[in-house]
């Protein structure tokens, strides 16, 4: 008998999942997936299955909560001094056996109780599949790099897109829930499950959790040097061997790998920013997919496990972390990370491999990696040192003219505090102008992304009523800043939102711009000066017929004072900040 079908013993048969029914072969479908997970909410008062929200198909997105003393709603659970743990599966819906180690988890918790001591301290929402649609959009060769199961699901939405990607952003139905969840509930660990792919390796369960700037130093220490080793003796004590998550540096292991920080899109960069841990699981695809459940089940069961352990512990400092986010980078005034990258220095890693040859392929016309199956051990290099490239000092608020109410509504659905200004004010502000343009060739989850330099400039603006104002001194000012700030890869800027803002809407015709530029240099012996200095050292200029008709018409009063300046305005000054908020109330 093989592994799986040796663990049914003493379960009752009618709580047997599809995978254990199939000897690990299958996982349930949608509809039986959330069937099963309803009769485990109605055979005890100890859990509930909500509706959170519905995929672009009309599936209900669901999420079973858990909890001994029925704390069912979000309020309830922050009062409850239990910790609130996500458990997420099925975000790529064909890395689905989260959802199957969920199943077996909670049937152990619930319904034959060896696992019940885990709601002791805790409170569990565990969300089966993150991505229904995907899910359904299932088929035998959906994952051709994945040992099983034999059917399996889909990576994306059914508007095609890649949920793990959209965090920030919030572009699809399915995230828009998510995110609305997640603000509500605020929990303070998140387990995100996932199956990777890529080198062949011996380690059945990889696993990353952010130890960069991009998180509180505090919860770092507290992730890898007091949560992780627990977890991984306790995942390899029952048979699964445990590594980081193995990014490749290049196309070959011998490269080295990379221990990157998450930027906020994915899972674990945005519980950061939010001031929370959350591990990411990623077993080996090429396993079976019984094994992969299994070493999934560990994995979550040893963090849970350690969670309950210390729970009050992981509050606390929760808690510390919301507070120090806002003492340093709202109150101090320290510089905010933005942007992190590697550095070039490396440490020494022993990779538990197998041997490998390269071999000619007349399809490729070039050598391919062909894998055995003999193990092996050899070093590689481990990029693990990080350093901040790119910072800015928050301002007290940012200002949001009220027509970008669809931005209003994603920044909302995060759980930032908002206010709405209910007079016009004159205010001293900062402005980013947008320089040196660069825009992606192809799409990327939908959208067109740009690059550009910013300059910062002081200005007097108007603001009027109905101007939403977002303060940095709140405990998500990590979130607020990655979107609002320009120079932040996932800023509202970075994905698009604000494109048409690098264009041009007004022209001048040139028979009407000369004879204005020859008027102006007539009476402006400073600015004949400055275009005859560019003439004598700038020779593209010189020879460009445009480019000296611009150098007149961007110092015109024809010119537009706005183009290429981003809407959303700065206000540093405490004293124009304590101004604005006697004009503002909360949304």
């Amino acid at each position: 008998m093989n592994r799986s079908c040796s663990r049914c013993g003493g379960v009752p048969k009618s709580w047997l999942t599809r995978f254990e029914l199939s000897c690990q072969q299958r996982s349930p479908d949608y509809d039986e997936t959330m069937a099963y997970f309803s009769r485990l909410a109605d055979a005890t008062p100890h859990a509930t299955l909500l509706t959170y929200g519905f995929s672009p198909q009309g599936r209900h997105l669901r999420c079973l909560v858990v909890a001994k003393g029925q704390e069912f709603e979000p309020k309830q659970a922050q009062s409850s001094g239990r910790a609130v743990v996500l458990i997420q599966n099925g975000i790529h819906s064909g890395e689905i056996e989260g959802k199957d180690a969920s199943m077996l988890l909670l049937r152990e918790i619930l319904i034959t109780g060896e696992k019940a001591h885990l709601l002791e301290n805790l409170i569990l929402l565990v969300i089966p599949i993150v991505n229904p649609d995907g899910h359904e959009r299932s088929g035998p060769a959906n994952r051709p790099n994945q040992n099983g199961p034999v059917e399996m699901g889909w990576r994306t939405t059914a508007h095609n897109l890649n949920l793990n990607r959209d965090y920030m952003k919030a572009d699809t139905p399915e995230m828009k829930a998510l995110l609305t969840l997640y603000a509500a509930w605020n929990p303070d660990f998140i387990i995100d499950n996932h199956t990777t792919d890529g080198a062949d390796y011996q380690y059945q369960v990889t696993y990353g959790i952010e130890r960069h700037e991009n998180v509180d130093p505090e919860l770092r220490i507290w992730g890898i040097d007091r949560l992780l080793p627990f977890v991984l003796k306790e995942v390899e004590q029952r048979g699964f061997l445990t590594a980081p998550y193995i990014d490749m540096r290049g196309t070959d292991l011998s490269d080295g790998i990379l221990f990157d920080p998450a930027l906020p899109r994915y899972s674990t960069g945005y519980a950061a920013v939010r001031n929370r841990l959350a591990i990411l699981v990623e077993t080996h695809s090429l396993k079976p997919f019984g094994e992969r459940v299994h070493a999934t089940k560990a994995m979550n069961e040893a963090v849970l496990d350690y969670l309950g352990l210390h729970s009050m512990e992981l509050t606390r400092a929760n808690g510390a972390a919301d507070a120090r986010v806002v003492q340093r980078y709202a109150v101090e005034k320290r510089s905010f990370p933005l942007e992190i990258e590697l550095t070039d220095e490396w440490q020494p890693f022993a990779f538990k491999g197998f041997e490998s040859v390269e071999e000619y392929s007349p399809i490729t016309g070039s050598p391919v990696v062909r894998y055995g199956s003999h193990p092996i051990e050899f070093e590689i290099p481990l990029f693990a040192r990080s350093e901040v490239v790119r910072s800015a000092t928050l301002p007290c608020a940012y200002c949001i003219p009220r027509e970008f109410h669809d931005l209003v509504e994603r920044i909302r659905l995060h759980g930032i505090e908002l206010g709405e200004l209910e007079g016009s004010l004159d205010c001293a502000v900062e402005r980013y102008q947008f320089l040196n343009a660069t825009f992606t060739k192809t799409p990327y989850e939908g959208r067109t992304r740009v690059n550009c330099h910013l300059d910062r400039f002081k200005s007097r603006v108007r603001l009027c009523p109905g101007t939403i104002v977002v303060p940095t001194a709140q405990r998500l000012v990590g979130v607020l800043a990655h979107l609002l700030e320009p120079g932040s890869p996932d800023s509202f800027v970075r994905w698009g939102f604000f494109n048409a803002f690098f264009e041009r809407k007004e022209y001048i015709e040139p028979y009407v711009l000369e004879p204005i530029a020859r008027e102006m240099l007539e009476r402006d012996p400073v600015l004949r000066e400055d275009f005859e200095q560019r003439l004598e050292e700038d020779e593209a200029f010189r020879d460009d017929p445009k480019a000296r008709l611009e150098f007149f018409y961007e110092r015109s009063p024809f010119f537009d004072a706005v183009e290429k300046v981003y809407p959303v305005v700065r206000v540093v000054d405490p004293r124009s900040f304590a101004r604005l908020k006697k004009l503002v109330r909360s949304l």
